[in-house]
């Protein structure tokens, strides 16, 4: 497994990049790993590609 400074984050386009409140991205071949952008030293959350595919549709349908 790679750690955190071996993958290459993402942050949302909706981020204003002040500092506030983010989460970043990055991809594995069959992992997406999600963390606080304020603590770039952990992995945070990870699950597989399936998992988060359905997260990002699910939480499309809700924001419209």
């Amino acid at each position: 497994m790679k750690n955190a400074a071996e993958l290459t984050w993402f942050k949302s386009t909706y981020s204003s990049g002040e500092g506030g409140q983010c989460v970043e991205v990055a991809t594995c071949s069959h992992t997406v790993h999600v963390r606080d952008s304020k603590d770039a030293n952990r992995l945070g959350l990870a699950v597989g590609s399936e998992a988060w595919t359905m997260f990002v549709g699910f939480a499309a349908d809700r924001i419209g």
